[in-house]
């Protein structure tokens, strides 16, 4: 099982529906949210509108409540329901976790709690998780801090490292990352700043909160037209040439020829 569905996923409350086939309509995929986005006397509500949603499963992510929860069980009898099969489990703490799951579904472990980044590589190595993502607030939340960004924006160090552990997790495993949210919707360069990194470091997506948000982290992931023009002209230069070689003046050897890869594989 591989994730392929782009780089842009917009969260998009699961008691709104008005707003499911226009999130839809804006991003590379939608997650319809069963958790926090959606206050507990509106749970019961939000399942019904998953049920009754006309839209294109293969491009619907269902992020429910975490494991253990009642509200946990009730998110699996109503997705029995429907459709949807990609499933992103909020607060995964375990790999034991998510044998609540049968084989039908793929899964998209969310590790945002100190024993969900703890546990990260035993949960990346579960058969049907398909994809991992990381979170920063639940993370500090469950160390007893009060924030994960220092007052110039960047992360604090225990959130960089969950970031790296989940995206080196998720790689050893052959699973693909996605990065956190970007929460101040107004912070264009931050957003910018960090979906270049993100798909630098090679995550495969990364999530939002808005949809002025999905261009942004679109023209992140996508590379110009002239980095393709070299990939392209490497790659086809390595035909000819037998291990490491120059070319543009730089040494060229198998990993550099994996990064132009990559880059082409973006464009798909």
């Amino acid at each position: 099982m591989s994730f392929d569905l782009g780089p842009a996923l917009l969260f998009c409350p699961a008691d709104r529906p008005e707003r499911f086939r226009g999130a839809l309509e804006k991003a590379d995929a939608v997650i319809l949210d069963l958790e926090d986005a959606v206050l507990a006397e509106a749970k019961a509500a939000a399942r019904d509108n998953l049920v009754d949603a006309d839209l294109d499963p293969d491009r619907v992510i269902v992020r429910v409540n975490a494991p253990g929860s009642d509200a946990f069980v009730s998110d699996l009898a109503m997705l029995s329901q429907t459709a949807f099969r990609t499933v992103m489990v909020a607060k995964t703490e375990s790999a034991e976790s998510l044998t609540a799951f049968d084989e039908r579904f793929s899964l998209i472990a969310l590790c945002e709690t100190a024993k969900g980044i703890h546990a990260a590589d035993r949960i990346a190595a579960h058969p049907q998780v398909v994809a991992m993502m990381w979170g920063a607030e639940d993370l500090v939340a469950s160390l007893g801090g009060t924030s994960s960004r220092t007052p110039e924006g960047g992360y604090r160090d225990i959130a960089r490292y969950a970031r790296s552990r989940v995206l080196l997790e998720a790689g050893a495993q052959g699973k693909g990352a996605i990065d956190a949210v970007h929460i101040e919707i107004g912070d264009v360069a931050g957003q910018e700043a960090e979906a270049v990194d993100a798909a630098a470091s090679g995550f495969v997506a990364t999530a939002c909160i808005h949809p002025s948000q999905v261009a942004v982290i679109r023209a992140a992931y996508a590379p110009d037209d002239a980095t393709l023009e070299w990939a392209r002209r490497v790659l086809a230069a390595s035909a000819s040439e037998r291990g490491v070689f120059r070319f543009d003046g730089r040494m060229i050897d198998e990993p550099v020829l994996r990064h132009a890869r990559s880059l082409l594989g973006r464009t798909r």
